[in-house]
């Protein structure tokens, strides 16, 4: 990654920023999505990437603001990187951490089962302590059945990308959602 000036950066492992930023990718567009949200929210505070196929999950010990990047697969299955670090996601403290998720599924192609990864992800670090921020409203989306909507249904956990079925709609979401959680992780 590069760096982009003297005070912020995006980096990999080799500088320790304010927010941290996990996720796991099979075909780049939750990375690309990580680093779209870098890019914005770098202007502000340095951020660092880790892709959790080479990081272990352990590492987001050292930050107090992490965002968490997972797709969803086929019939609300995790991605397999996130699979295989899933038990290990127990064995941080997540207390005292602001915790913003977004995730990626397929509206059109998986209907009943669109953004579960993400509900999974949000239900684990919030029944361990983190304090989650970043909810956005489903206003938009076309889908018949998700494990990452609030209770009342009027909410996603997290950033819901579709690069699927609305890609275009991309870029705006990630914007909005960027200065959103940015002036929560300072509240």
């Amino acid at each position: 990654m590069a760096q982009s000036d003297d005070s912020n950066h995006i980096s990999g492992q080799q500088a320790r920023g304010e927010i941290a930023i996990f996720y796991g990718s099979s075909t780049c567009y939750t990375e690309i999505a990580a680093e779209k949200i870098a890019a914005i929210l770098v202007a502000q505070q340095a951020v660092d990437l880790y892709n959790i196929a080479d990081t272990s999950i352990a590492v987001a010990e050292q930050y107090q603001h992490i965002i968490l990047g997972i797709p969803t697969w086929d019939y609300g299955e995790l991605q397999e990187d996130w699979e295989n670090t899933w038990d290990n996601i127990d064995t941080v403290n997540w207390a005292g951490k602001t915790v913003a998720i977004y995730g990626l599924g397929d509206q059109e192609g998986y209907p009943e089962w669109f953004q579960d990864a993400l509900g999974y992800l949000w239900t684990k670090v919030n029944s361990l302590g983190a304090t989650t921020i970043g909810q956005t409203s489903v206003a938009g989306y076309h889908f018949s059945a998700s494990k990452a909507l609030t209770p009342d249904g009027k909410y996603f956990f997290g950033l819901a990308l579709d690069e699927d079925s609305q890609f275009e709609l991309s870029e705006q979401r990630i914007d909005a959602w960027c200065r959103q959680i940015a002036a929560e992780f300072n509240n």
